[in-house]
């Protein structure tokens, strides 16, 4: 059976140089963006996680998720993606199981290793045992969330008669992993419950649930297209909208291009000028019409789930809200 395909989009709270504001103010309006998307029917509100940026990428979501979930009462929430090895299992597991209670059972958690090695310099860990780290945790985490008195001593972890108390809601939170290399994948196919990523590695996700003797139908996907936009009027939107996203693009190819870390070769996401940018094909900006033919084959395709976009850094609250619009009236109504 072919899941119902929904929309949501990721928030950053990032506050550039070129364009900066009070804090408190770019917080408070992004609360109000993703309260708003819920009432136009936006099914998800996603929250990323990034250290040491200097735009002020977001580098605490649990938090940030907390405020969303106060402010919301339908929308699915959760990070996309945060990087569980930085976080210890148990305090994770607990701070998740709070969020599910806060939401109402809205928590929905996508985890990653990362990429950058100043990131695990900035918290004293070693960035090549990233991945054994990351393997740990999960398997900690997992038994917490299956309400299991949990004992574990490994290389990197150890934990004594762990239990959450509170638990979550529905017993546990859907985890979600992001990847692309081979390994990664494998990890995707043995501790989550779906994978967040490219839809041009479902394929080898479904691959890898097969050799773990699970069933690739029932896999649950979610594809990010942070570069998507839906407009009227493509070629305006490009005018209006590419220096914001932009900004994305560099900011992301630096990172990319600091340890050549990310497990697949992306050299589209490079810095660029931005004349470069808008004829690069990254920013896709189409119609409604041509939106809904698109997500009609990705779902065909894949069996995606949910579809995430991005409001990009420096976008104006109202500008963003506008183009969120035009997606809202013309292409959510055809996957009702």
């Amino acid at each position: 059976m072919t899941p119902r395909l929904d929309f949501g989009y990721l928030y950053d709270f990032r506050n550039p140089r070129h364009c900066e504001r009070p804090w408190s103010d770019v917080y408070a309006e992004t609360l109000d963006v993703i309260a708003w998307s819920e009432t136009v029917g936006f099914s998800g509100a996603w929250v990323p996680e990034h250290h040491n940026a200097g735009d002020g990428y977001q580098p605490a979501p649990m938090v940030a998720l907390a405020a969303i979930a106060a402010r919301t009462n339908t929308l699915r929430l959760g990070s996309a993606v945060s990087l569980g090895p930085l976080y210890h299992p148990l305090r994770f597991a607990e701070e998740c199981a709070v969020l599910d209670i806060l939401s109402r059972g809205r928590a929905e958690m996508s985890l990653g290793i990362g990429y950058r090695r100043s990131e695990y310099d900035a918290f004293g860990l070693d960035f090549k045992t990233r991945g054994k780290r990351f393997d740990e945790f999960l398997h900690i985490v997992r038994a917490l969330w299956a309400g299991e008195t949990v004992n574990f001593e490994g290389r990197h972890f150890t934990v004594k008669d762990a239990k959450i108390m509170p638990p979550a809601p529905r017993g546990r939170v859907p985890l979600y992993i992001g990847g692309f290399a081979d390994k990664a994948l494998e990890r995707v196919a043995k501790y989550a419950d779906g994978y967040f990523g490219n839809e041009e590695f479902c394929d080898s996700y479904a691959a890898k649930l097969q050799e773990q003797g699970k069933d690739p139908v029932k896999a649950r996907i979610r594809i990010q297209g942070l570069f998507y936009v839906v407009a009227e009027d493509p070629e305006k939107a490009m005018e209006e909208l590419a220096p914001y996203y932009h900004h994305v693009n560099n900011s992301y190819g630096e990172w990319l291009n600091e340890d050549n870390a990310i497990g697949f070769d992306d050299a589209a996401l490079k810095p660029m000028s931005l004349d470069d940018f808008k004829t690069s094909g990254i920013l896709e900006i189409a119609t409604p019409d041509k939106a809904i033919s698109k997500f009609e084959d990705l779902q065909e395709r894949t069996k995606a789930e949910h579809f995430m976009m991005m409001m990009p850094a420096g976008l104006p609250a109202e500008r963003f809200m506008e183009y969120a619009q035009v997606f809202a009236d013309k292409v959510i109504p055809a996957f009702r």
